[in-house]
């Protein structure tokens, strides 16, 4: 509720060890080994199928997703139709939707980073994402970095996420939530409404999307050709599409955002960086997917960023197969609810060394300190998430106007993270 889950949980950890007893029938788990047991493929082991959580992720009532959907044989279905969106193929067709929203934001930059306040990059990441996600998912983008202001939708969004965090707390405890429901109402009712125009706007966004019949090398084309065959609906395409627009453009923002924090609070790492990616190019227009995503220093970073900040913090929680099943040593009765903390396992003292210090280098060469397969975090976006990064770095210096900011004391989670303003000062290279 005060948006501390993910540090509470680690306190937990810290304290309790590896397995701690979240709510009445809920484990939280913070291995490596558990990441493996509880999502993974195990041989002669029933799947380890969603909880009743994901219930709260609905489009609509009718209308499930890739995310909501629970039944381990309907979500392969979904994989499957899907799956072509997301090819190598597809990938880099939608390349160049993507470099015209990177290139205006940089663009953008120039003017907004002289002031002496600098500018919000919090603000800019979410604006640049939004409009790519808006671009691939409903064959236009939002115009939010052009606008250089938030689009009503992101509001929209963000509020019907917190809707989502109620649930959880709900779900968890049913015997308070009567009453957290009954002093809380005013604010549900507001979160309620926001949720349905989310959703009808969506809805609108893809039935306008449906009626030009376009050939975009986008996700909704993907989709329209999968349609055929799959019998998917106007209203699940919208819950796909909410879906993407969710994963594909917040989860990739926060990761820009810390990244931009923890170079602006190391100088050494940033000039390593500056270094790597000046070095690479001669030319901005050099600069692509193709060869952005190889630069080594620059993914180190950005994984980096992912362990100290996971993109999505909550857990993703799952029901122990009927007969009981074994999670990291412990045999757990059939029915237990159980999950990986995303946040605890990747900040955890018992995994890695000096979890609070920002090195990028832990994911470079031959690493016998760290567990680095307990850092498992949401990662959509690393063709867009790299390019952005080295684009900016090659043609800008920047500089924080704000040093009081910390990241982890002024951050707060309501099912996506919501971050402090980043104020930042470019100057264009010569």
């Amino acid at each position: 509720m005060r948006g501390r889950q993910p540090y509470r949980q680690l306190e937990l950890h810290e304290k309790y060890g590896p397995v701690v007893r979240v709510a009445p029938n809920e484990l939280s788990f913070s291995t490596s080994s558990s990441w493996r047991d509880i999502y993974g493929p195990r041989k002669g082991v029933e799947p380890f199928v969603k909880s009743e959580f994901y219930d709260g992720g609905n489009f609509a009532a009718e209308s499930l997703s890739i995310v909501s959907e629970r039944d381990p044989r309907k979500h392969a279905e979904m994989r499957r139709y899907l799956s072509s969106a997301f090819s190598d193929r597809s990938l880099k067709s939608q390349e160049p939707l993507i470099a015209e929203s990177v290139d205006r934001l940089v663009d953008k930059l120039e003017e907004a980073g002289r002031d002496a306040h600098g500018t919000n990059m919090v603000m800019w990441f979410n604006l640049v994402t939004f409009d790519i996600i808006g671009s691939l998912a409903f064959g236009k983008d939002f115009g939010g970095v052009e606008a250089g202001k938030e689009h009503f939708w992101v509001s929209i969004v963000t509020k019907s996420l917190r809707l989502g965090a109620l649930a959880d707390c709900f779900r968890r405890f049913p015997a308070v939530s009567v009453v957290v429901q009954k002093v809380f109402s005013p604010l549900i009712d507001k979160l309620m409404t926001e949720n349905r125009k989310h959703q009808k706007y969506t809805m609108d966004l893809v039935q306008s999307r449906l009626a030009t019949h376009s050939d975009r090398e986008d996700f909704l084309t993907k989709m329209i050709e999968a349609r055929k065959e799959a019998s998917i609906s106007d209203s699940q395409i919208a819950a796909h599409s909410s879906d993407f627009v969710i994963a594909g453009s917040e989860t990739t923002a926060t990761t820009l955002s810390c990244m931009t924090y923890y170079l602006l609070k190391n100088p050494s790492i940033l000039t390593q960086l500056q270094d790597e990616i000046r070095s690479s190019f001669t030319r901005y227009e050099d600069i692509n997917a193709a060869t952005a995503v190889p630069l080594r220093y620059l993914k180190a970073v950005a994984q980096e960023a992912m362990r100290v900040y996971p993109p999505l913090p909550f857990a993703l929680p799952r029901v122990v197969p009927e007969g009981g099943c074994t999670v990291d040593g412990h045999l757990l009765p059939g029915g237990t609810v159980v999950s990986t903390s995303t946040f605890a396992a990747s900040m955890s003292t018992a995994n890695f060394d000096e979890p609070w210090n920002f090195k990028p280098e832990r994911w470079i060469g031959e690493n016998h300190t760290d567990d680095l397969d307990a850092s498992q975090p949401f990662s959509l976006g690393w063709m867009e998430l790299q390019t952005i990064m080295a684009k900016i770095i090659y043609r800008y210096d920047m500089e924080p106007v704000d040093d009081t900011v910390d990241w982890h004391r002024d951050s707060m989670m309501h099912t996506l993270w919501e971050k402090p303003a980043l104020m930042v000062r470019f100057k264009k290279r010569e």
